[in-house]
C-alpha cells in the first residue's frame, strides 16, 4: 500500500492506495477540489460540509448519467450486433441462392449446346 498526500478544499489529507495508483489517486482529488472551487465561485462561501456535499451530488449526477449513457450504448451495440448477424445470415442466403442460380444457367447452357451439337451433326462441336 502507498500513502499519498492530497489536498481537498484546502486541507491535506493523507490517503492509502494501491501500489501504481498513486496518480490517479490524485486526479480524482484534484478533480474533487475542482468541483468544490467552482461550486464556492458560484455560491461563495456556503460552507464547507454543504459545498463538499454538493460536488459529491455532482460527481454521483454525473456517474449516474455515466451509467445511463453507457446502458443505452451497450443496448445500440447489441441492437447492431444482431443487425449485422441478420445481414450475414442474409448475405449467405444471397450467396447460396446465387450460385443455385448460376448452376441452373450452366446447366441450361450445357444442355443447348448438347442440342446444337446434335442438330448441326457434330461436324462443329460448340462449348
Amino acid at each position: 500500500m502507498s500513502q499519498v498526500s492530497v489536498t481537498i478544499n484546502g486541507r491535506q489529507f493523507r490517503m492509502a492506495c494501491e501500489d501504481g495508483q498513486e496518480g490517479h489517486l490524485m486526479n480524482l482529488a484534484r478533480e474533487l477540489d475542482t468541483r468544490i472551487e467552482d461550486l464556492r465561485k458560484k455560491f461563495g462561501e456556503i460552507g464547507d460540509t454543504r459545498l463538499t456535499v454538493m460536488a459529491a451530488l455532482t460527481l454521483a449526477d454525473t456517474l449516474n448519467e455515466t451509467g445511463r449513457r453507457i446502458r443505452r450504448l451497450e443496448q445500440e451495440l447489441a441492437a447492431l450486433q444482431d443487425a449485422r448477424v441478420e445481414a450475414n445470415d442474409r448475405a449467405k442466403t444471397a450467396q447460396t441462392a446465387i450460385a443455385a442460380a448460376l448452376t441452373a444457367a450452366a446447366e441450361r447452357i450445357e444442355g443447348i449446346t448438347k442440342k446444337l451439337n446434335a442438330t448441326i451433326g457434330g461436324s462443329v462441336a460448340l462449348g
